[in-house]
């Protein structure tokens, strides 16, 4: 596989570079939840029915607690980006941790990383595969899908031009919330594969070379 940019990414610094990348998509089995800033995000019938739940024998606490988690995917799909609806969706102190890279956004930050994604794949999509419901705690299997047509800025200096690769990175996300806020979303991406989906190898060789 050749590098877009003809340039090597080694292996310490590859992951860091696609930090946030998880957020930006809105979910495939259900139209986007009814939001308003002054009001709770709600769910209706049909559209829990078309949701991958392992579990629908929901509380109405634990639907209104899916219903702003999916809000938050359908506010960042490039499409219509929504950031301060975003970034109010979170607790004062909320925090979402990009896990695999080790990358924390707080407070306006959170909202940095819905622009970003744009810039990178401007129709990514996501596809949720399980949902599973437990009180403030929502667990969710997806694949991040996109393609790449945007600009990646390499560790090395200088950038990778897209050119219409396909990207699908399985991915973990993990929502905590408290009183209707997100206090902590933690999510883990397969960033080895969304490179090599986008073209881009990791360089071992000078990686192992520096050590």
């Amino acid at each position: 596989m050749k590098l877009l940019s003809r340039k090597s990414i080694t292996a310490a610094t590859a992951v860091a570079v696609l930090g946030g990348l998880s957020i930006a998509a809105v979910p495939s089995q259900a139209a986007s939840p009814a939001h308003h800033k002054s009001a709770a995000p709600t769910l209706t019938a049909r559209q829990l029915a078309a949701l991958p739940l392992t579990d629908r024998h929901l509380t109405k606490h634990e639907k209104t607690n899916l219903a702003i988690v999916l809000r938050d995917y359908y506010v960042a799909e490039g499409s219509h980006i929504d950031v301060p609806t975003f970034v109010n969706s979170f607790a004062k102190d909320g925090v979402f941790n990009d896990m695999v890279p080790g990358v924390a956004y707080r407070g306006k930050a959170l909202g940095s990383v819905l622009p970003y994604m744009k810039g990178l794949f401007s129709n990514v999509h996501r596809d949720l595969k399980r949902i599973t419901v437990n009180g403030d705690t929502i667990s969710i299997e997806l694949s991040i899908q996109g393609t790449f047509d945007g600009q990646l800025q390499a560790p090395t200096g200088g950038v990778v031009k897209g050119k219409g690769q396909k990207v699908d990175a399985p991915t973990a996300d993990f929502w905590y919330l408290k009183n209707g806020k997100v206090e902590k979303f933690d999510c883990f991406v397969g960033y080895s594969k969304m490179y090599s989906d986008m073209g881009v190898n990791f360089d071992w060789a000078s990686a192992v070379n520096q050590h």
